[in-house]
């Protein structure tokens, strides 16, 4: 080997050592930042006619399990979808016991139950005028706590629909930033440039998205990304222009998507791709305002109403809506008077106006009537001891019966929802206590659902990140290793230069 081969060998080694050294420094300069991986610059032996030519250095390569990634995205969407949704039915659970004008730790079941029972201490002393107020305080209690429930729902909703417009605002500008990483990584690979830098922020851009959408990536040889929604929609990633738009919205009990609503869908390109948008934030914005919330409010409404129109069908119409009406249960929940009941009901201002109406009643029931047959209410003046209204109440209204040897119709389980389109979740009860309670405990459930669906995804997505970090992030310690392996290699490839160079002045000296 000649002394010029020799110091081009040694020259080779300097500068790859120096490119691999500067590469290590990189990683633990960058040891702490979020989604950067380790970096390794490519080496190669170099053979010229089968002799050894030096060192080739590569680009720095990252080394990433593809896999693991699509994992931690999947348990960031599914975190994202389950915090967003254990928020908004926070407010629904906290509805259901919140502090009545009754009992200050008393829920819609309690105050139910106290209503119950202060027509059964009325029953027992009907010229009672206490008892008689008692009983108006309980049922105003419970209207409130439908009134609190029913506009915890709306509020729930509009919460979902405005989150929805954020969540498209958040997605646009991930996928802007995935497209202009794209051009970047594209413009590297025509030069023959590093893409790892560039790939690390693509995929930290990638996460993001996926807290809002859940997405599937296609990576493509020319270094371009394409995405897709896991609804089967290909989101553009052009950096100079949204991929989706939303217009704001009030929601209200009546509000409802799709054909003749008037909330508005997730738009691409001029097509309606709602149903797309599944996973993330936004899916569980567009589930929860569109499916879940809705029939949360069928169910609390059809509970409002079933026990207005129970009393009602007893002789006292003792709830109303503020026009006065009482909802009719032979009818569809969205024709009926049903929807948004739980939020408008209120105490019949006549029966507030006059207590004894509690025990007189105020409409009389005839045969075919659907309660109590031929029903009279008390005239005015009439006994003070008067009880027929107070057995039918307490027998009837919060039995199993409308009457003796007539049962109740069953609860609608379909056709709920503003547009009719819901079924319940919740099996028909008999009696209101029963569904009241029932639907308390389902919808108070929801929450706790969501609540072990996050603690699920989190734990999952640390121990993914923590995988991740073990096989793709930077061990300060393995690059010090590294650095002290790479100082010796550049001492050990000075001294051959060191060497050849003695070589030189040596045979020069013998020249001259």
């Amino acid at each position: 080997m000649s002394l010029d081969a020799a110091l081009g060998i040694a020259n080779s080694g300097l500068m790859a050592v120096q490119r691999a050294l500067a590469q290590a420094s990189a990683n633990v300069g960058n040891a702490q930042t979020a989604g950067y991986t380790a970096k390794t610059v490519a080496q190669q032996a170099r053979v010229l006619d089968g002799q050894p030519a030096g060192v080739l250095t590569g680009q720095a390569q990252r080394a990433v399990d593809l896999a693991v990634v699509a994992q931690i995205g999947t348990s960031t969407s599914d975190q994202a979808a389950a915090t967003l949704r254990e928020r908004l039915l926070q407010g629904v659970e906290d509805a259901y016991g919140s502090v009545s004008g009754v009992d200050s730790n008393s829920s819609l079941s309690d105050d139910i139950n106290t209503l119950r029972g202060a027509f059964i201490t009325l029953q027992g002393n009907p010229a009672d005028t206490g008892a008689q107020r008692n009983a108006i305080t309980a049922a105003g209690a419970v209207a409130g706590d439908f009134n609190r429930v029913g506009q915890a729902v709306t509020k729930a909703r509009q919460q979902a629909q405005d989150g929805m417009v954020q969540q498209v605002a958040a997605a646009n500008a991930a996928l802007r930033g995935i497209g202009g990483l794209n051009r970047q990584i594209q413009l590297a690979v025509v030069h023959g440039q590093s893409t790892a830098d560039l790939e690390d922020q693509r995929d930290q851009a990638v996460q993001t998205l996926a807290a809002s959408i859940s997405v599937k990536v296609i990576r493509q040889s020319d270094g371009n990304m394409l995405v897709l929604s896991q609804g089967g929609a290909m989101l553009p990633t052009d950096p100079n222009r949204d991929a989706l738009t939303i217009t704001p919205a009030t929601v209200g009990p009546n509000s409802y998507y799709g054909a003749g609503g008037s909330l508005p869908g997730v738009m691409l390109g001029g097509a309606d791709v709602t149903r797309q948008m599944t996973g993330g934030a936004l899916g569980s914005a567009i589930e929860l305002r569109d499916t879940t919330l809705p029939r949360t409010q069928a169910e609390a409404d059809s509970a409002a109403a079933q026990l207005a129109y129970r009393f009602d069908q007893e002789g006292l119409t003792l709830f109303t809506n503020p026009a006065g009406a009482v909802p009719d249960m032979t009818q569809p929940y969205t024709t009926g008077g049903q929807l948004g009941f739980a939020s408008a009901m209120q105490v019949n201002p006549a029966v507030a106006a006059a207590p004894s109406l509690v025990r007189d009643g105020t409409r009389a029931i005839s045969t075919g009537g659907g309660g109590v047959t031929n029903f009279t209410p008390n005239a005015p003046g009439g006994p003070a001891g008067f009880t027929a209204l107070l057995d039918n109440v307490v027998n009837y209204t919060f039995g199993t019966q409308a009457a003796a040897g007539t049962g109740w119709a069953s609860m609608a389980t379909t056709g709920l929802g503003p547009d009719g389109s819901l079924s319940s979740t919740i099996n028909p009860a008999v009696t209101v206590q029963d569904y009241a309670t029932t639907v308390a405990s389902v919808h108070s459930a929801g929450r706790a659902a969501a609540s072990t669906a996050r603690d699920q995804a989190a734990g999952l997505l640390a121990t993914l990140q923590q995988r991740f970090n073990t096989q793709s992030g930077v061990s300060v310690d393995n690059e010090m290793t590294v650095m002290i392996q790479l100082q010796q290699a550049y001492a050990a490839n000075a001294k051959v230069v060191g060497a050849v160079q003695s070589m030189w002045d040596a045979l020069l000296g013998t020249v001259q």
